[in-house]
């Protein structure tokens, strides 16, 4: 997808634009904020608040940047709103309010979960599905074969090919963080 011109789609109101940007970006941004939130449902709040503030600002977008940043810092920007207001409303009869309530984890951690999840979006189909049933599912190589109908070989070529593209798109990570 050329995302400059869904780009200027989205700046000039087209409501299909929306849902491709969210086709893109929506999974990283629920990534960004359940880690941030550490709570499903607050998480799937920020993702729709997240982007309807960018619809709101889509006038303002600068066509030619790319929108991951842009989202990102709308996506943090949420979440620390949401958490704002869970504390306030959690918070014991009797008990003080700190002066700012700030996220339970870094901005460096949220940058990386951004990072890695728009990484593994933009890996194949078939390479997300191995690493999934690797990783998330903790299948072994044969057992990952039997799920996904295919031959052990294709799996760890897979898993190989995928974890190199990974390497390559997340080598800037390791980087910024260092």
């Amino acid at each position: 997808m050329d995302v400059e011109r869904l780009m200027g789609r989205f700046r000039d109101g087209d409501p299909e634009a929306v849902r491709d940007l969210y086709a893109l970006y929506g999974r990283a941004v629920l990534a960004v904020a359940t880690r941030a939130l550490r709570d499903r449902g607050l998480a799937e709040e920020a993702v729709q608040l997240t982007f309807l503030q960018a619809w709101r600002a889509a006038s303002r977008f600068e066509g030619d940047r790319d929108p991951r940043p842009w989202l990102y810092t709308i996506a943090r920007r949420v979440c620390v709103d949401l958490y704002r207001r869970e504390r306030r409303h959690t918070t014991v009869a009797g008990e003080e309010e700190p002066e700012v309530a700030v996220l339970p984890v870094s901005f460096e951690t949220l940058w990386e979960t951004w990072q890695v999840r728009v990484a593994l979006d933009e890996l194949s189909g078939p390479e997300r599905e191995v690493l999934a049933a690797t990783h998330y599912l903790g299948l072994t190589h044969e057992e990952a074969a039997r799920k996904l109908a295919i031959p052990v070989g294709t799996v760890k070529s897979r898993i190989h090919r995928a974890h190199r593209k990974l390497a390559e798109r997340l080598t800037h990570v390791r980087e910024e963080t260092a």
